[in-house]
């Protein structure tokens, strides 16, 4: 015991705590996210008019508020190109979320005038694109919307619970939503904490969960595109956009309706 305690407290001392950057990870140029007290480096939905309550800061974490007057991704304050991003991210009892990345545009939804109609969501956000029934300034009180992020998106979720995760392997964790699956399933289960790596340089992405990287593709994957395309059969506006994506674009953690936390969010431009 005397040869072991020096070492492991030696090896704890190199660990940063939560929301912090060690020494070494601030020399290689690491920088943070995320304060665990403030939401410092993003854009602030209590800021917006009207203020946004879907997202509240609990125990040093970023946590989405279910059921807010207005759904609302948490969106970064800058804009990226090519970069390494990592954080620590644990889901509900049936929860969904993501890290969407590249984001390209959003779109505001009010959800009591928006137009239904043909095409499920798919058709509704095309029209609300061509012909918007309202804006966020002018949303009524007794009204609720949504903002919607059109990018690309790193699959978190219960995959044991969530209904969407059952669909098929693109819709489960680690997936590039909706275009691509998963190789593995690393993931802990709903209510454990797990980290997240997000590798992006042009085209290129990774996508890793606790230490194993469980995709790596293109963004312009022949099939990823295919099962995009059918996603979006309904809004071919929005399938047209990521298809053609730049190759730069502020990112962005997902709230979708669900009860979720991000913590130890930090980031490497590359």
């Amino acid at each position: 015991m005397r040869i072991v305690l020096p070492f492991v407290l030696a090896v704890a001392s190199l660990a940063a705590a939560d929301n912090t950057l060690t020494p070494a990870e601030a020399k290689a140029g690491w920088k943070l996210l995320f304060d665990g007290k403030t939401f410092n480096n993003w854009r602030d939905p209590g800021t917006e008019t009207p203020p946004g309550d879907a997202w509240v800061i609990e125990d040093g974490c970023l946590s989405t508020k279910p059921r807010p007057k207005i759904t609302e991704d948490l969106i970064s304050a800058k804009s990226y190109k090519d970069f390494t991003i990592e954080f620590d991210w644990k889901v509900a009892e049936g929860a969904n979320t993501g890290f969407k990345y590249r984001l390209q545009k959003t779109v505001f939804l009010n959800n009591t005038k928006a137009s239904k109609g043909p095409g499920g969501f798919e058709g509704m956000l095309t029209r609300e694109m061509a012909n918007p029934s309202g804006t966020r300034e002018t949303i009524g009180p007794d009204e609720k919307g949504q903002e919607y992020t059109i990018s690309f998106e790193f699959q978190l979720i219960d995959d044991e619970r969530h209904p969407d995760a059952k669909k098929d392997e693109a819709h489960k964790t680690g997936a590039l939503y909706s275009m691509l699956p998963p190789k593995s399933h690393p993931a802990h289960k709903a209510g454990e904490w797990n980290h997240a790596k997000l590798v992006l340089k042009g085209k290129h992405v990774e996508h890793w969960i606790n230490g194993e990287q469980v995709l790596s593709a293109s963004l312009d994957d022949p099939a990823g595109l295919a099962d995009l395309k059918k996603r979006w059969t309904n809004g071919m506006a929005v399938y047209d956009i990521l298809a053609n994506a730049k190759t730069e674009g502020r990112f962005s953690l997902q709230n979708h309706g669900d009860k979720v936390w991000f913590k130890n969010l930090k980031i490497k431009e590359q």
